[in-house]
């Protein structure tokens, strides 16, 4: 018997085709409980696998704009909206769950849209180890919304270069290029989040 995810649980069909077969009922109901808990266990340390992954992912983009702030931003704070980072990890593990090492042959080249075009902030090897066999580039949008604060306009000339912005907000939007390397189908897939 082969247990797999779409295995009806106690399914009478099953059930009868046993007992035709002379194995006892009591035997055979602790057996499919047996192999009901194993994939039911399964499924929960891949889940706790794959959210702490995500957790990791998140944590790695929310310092990217940390450290790229005071370097490449030249500005105080960046806004970011709520689970904005925990979404785009969870688009980037999607797109390399199809790879073959997976999220481990990623690069990962973290941009930001402005009004005068596009800064890289950073690049990411997600393991250093394995030879990449994707490139994925993630390009955080500035929310064009938001109007500069008032702190904005009395600090300006006074302390700080004119290049200096207090806050940045970034937009809840995001897009992620993915590009393969190493394939006879290489291909672009462009999200538009």
């Amino acid at each position: 018997m082969v247990a797999t995810s779409t295995l009806k649980p106690k399914s009478s069909e099953c059930v009868s085709e046993l007992a035709d077969r002379r194995y006892d009922h009591g035997c055979i109901d602790a057996g499919l409980d047996v192999w009901l808990d194993c994939l039911d266990e399964t499924q929960r340390t891949a889940d706790a696998t794959e959210d702490r992954t995500c957790q990791q992912l998140a944590k790695m983009f929310e310092n990217c704009l940390s450290r790229a702030k005071k370097t490449t931003l030249h500005c105080s704070s960046v806004l970011v909206p709520e689970k904005l980072t925990r979404r785009i990890a969870r688009e980037v593990l999607r797109l390399s769950s199809c790879e073959p090492c997976g999220l481990r042959g990623s690069v990962l080249y973290v941009h930001l849209e402005l009004d005068k075009g596009c800064k890289q902030l950073e690049r990411i090897v997600y393991d250093a180890t394995v030879v990449p066999t994707f490139e994925l580039t993630l390009v955080f949008k500035q929310d064009g919304t938001a109007w500069p604060s008032l702190r904005d306009f009395l600090f300006m000339g006074t302390c700080f270069a004119p290049t200096f912005r207090h806050a940045l907000k970034l937009s809840p939007g995001f897009r992620l290029v993915k590009k393969k390397l190493y394939s006879s189908s290489a291909g672009t897939v462009i999200e538009e989040c």
